[in-house]
């Protein structure tokens, strides 16, 4: 049989983070005696070898039943090493074309990441199609979240599901494969000390002619109830429900959740295991992120490398819970101390604060200064004809950021500057401002740094790049920010 050999990446866990995560999960097991650390090598098994270590591929060592869509089982074994493993023995109508299985096979066999449930090897003959994975003894997301008997899941594990479950979407996408089938809380699992792992089976399209992409059609992402198609975008939409899981302790089908947000219904959304151990901003942030995921439109839906951010945040704070009270990171010392020896004026202080609601206010009192400086260079015929046509879209942006209507604001001034033949640094910073208050710093930060190279001198496009980096918890890049900001006013 052939190998195929990859040098392992992972790292082990410090030991401070070990007992945190079995600390977080019930009923965690070590006791199928693999102490042994095996090299992560890719290689065809014989049929032989894998019905031995599955004893004849008893109904005893199954591990997960199929069903009529998913007409596949999983198998724990032991190979003769002593290494434990999972195999996946599927329907010969879920690969037909054999070539096509060893293709996607080689390709999955390829990865090797801490955050997944890793592909060591496969067998395939003219009747079998069978997958080889590494064994996680500790069960599923869905064993832990929906069936647990005295201890239900915290909410600092929960998040951690949340963000290492985006990394090895993250990592499976830099690698060349965006597309994850059927991600629910069964596709991940816990390793023997407690780490949650994606399950390397959902990287191929394991059903039907691999076709199929959802199990249950009730959560599937709209695209493919419209059109039986996928694109990356519809594992952000299945990353959504995944989230709704988390927060909720339950199924909740998008389209339930999408009236309960529609209704404020927060409080619904919300497993009551977990009252006290999260702020209401928290919980907050985590709704916005996961009601973007469940956009229709696969464009808006955020990008895996945006929840990694967001989750990230979101993470650092619950590990202060509950230090501070309100829930928020400890303030920016740092920044504190710079703005005592700066002198700002209310827009610069504001936003040294990253207070919003005062940068809001200041933000509309401006009105469009700098875009009038800009104008009067242009002859006014010049400027009615690259402007006319779409002002229409910046005056629905203004009155939607003047009612804090951020969502619909952010969707004109975008729908404007499409059209726009010259940028303007009025309307990034009110969108800058917008993308602020939804929780989205990045963009916010990449519109602050568009108006400063459009407006070189403008201190405001500065100013609010100090508040989109104290977001990010940049402290010294956000120090730097407000210095040149205030710079150039003394200037």
């Amino acid at each position: 049989m052939g190998c195929i050999c990859f040098k392992s990446r992972r790292r082990s866990s410090p030991p401070s983070i070990t007992s945190t995560v079995i600390d977080d999960l019930e009923n965690v097991r070590d006791d199928d005696g693999d102490d042994g650390h095996y090299p992560l090598i890719f290689r065809e098994f014989s049929l032989e070898q894998l019905r031995i270590a599955t004893d004849g591929f008893s109904s005893v060592n199954i591990l997960s039943e199929h069903n009529d869509w998913v007409p596949n089982i999983v198998y724990k074994g032991r190979l003769g090493d002593g290494r434990r493993i999972a195999v996946k023995r599927f329907h010969r109508s879920s690969w037909p074309d054999t070539f096509q299985f060893i293709n996607e096979t080689k390709a999955v066999g390829r990865l090797r990441s801490e955050h997944l449930a890793n592909l060591i090897g496969c067998y395939y003959d003219d009747n079998e199609r069978l997958l080889v994975a590494e064994y996680m003894p500790n069960g599923t997301l869905a064993k832990h979240l929906f069936h647990w008997e005295k201890k239900p899941m915290k909410w600092e594990m929960r998040l951690k599901v949340a963000l290492d479950t985006a990394r090895a979407l993250e990592y499976c996408n830099d690698k060349g494969i965006d597309l994850y089938h059927d991600l629910n809380p069964y596709r991940i699992l816990f390793d023997k000390i407690g780490n949650p792992k994606l399950s390397c089976f959902g990287l191929m399209k394991s059903s039907h002619q691999g076709k199929n992409y959802s199990t249950n059609l009730a959560f599937a992402p709209p695209e493919y109830l419209c059109s039986g198609s996928v694109i990356p975008e519809s594992v952000t939409f299945s990353f959504g429900t995944l989230l709704l899981d988390l927060m909720s302790g339950r199924n909740i089908p998008p389209n339930h959740a999408l009236d309960l947000f529609r209704g404020k219904n927060y409080l619904l959304l919300m497993d009551s295991a977990l009252d006290g151990q999260f702020s209401d901003e928290d919980r907050a942030e985590l709704i916005h992120i996961a009601s973007r995921c469940l956009k229709t439109e696969p464009e808006e839906r955020p990008s895996i490398m945006s929840l990694m951010a967001s989750l990230s945040r979101l993470q650092k704070r619950a590990k202060l819970w509950p230090m501070n009270v309100k829930g928020l990171m400890p303030p920016l010392e740092k920044t504190k101390t710079a703005t005592e020896t700066l002198k700002l004026t209310p827009f610069g202080d504001a936003c040294s604060r990253a207070d919003l609601s005062s940068i809001h206010e200041l933000l509309e009192k401006l009105g469009y200064v700098k875009d009038d400086e800009a104008r009067n260079e242009l002859s006014f015929q010049m400027w009615t004809r690259e402007m006319l046509e779409n002002i229409d879209n910046k005056n629905h942006g203004d009155a939607a950021f003047l009612a804090k209507d951020f969502d619909t604001a952010i969707e004109f001034y975008t729908e404007f500057m499409s059209g726009a033949r010259k940028v303007s640094p009025t309307v990034l910073a009110r969108r800058c401002l917008c993308y602020l208050m939804s929780e989205m710093f990045s963009e916010a930060l990449s519109d602050a740094m568009q108006a400063q190279v459009a407006s070189p001198e403008w201190s405001i496009a500065l100013y609010l790049q100090t508040a989109c980096l104290i977001k990010l918890e940049m402290e010294d890049e956000a120090i730097e920010a407000l210095r040149h900001g205030s710079a150039l006013e003394a200037y």
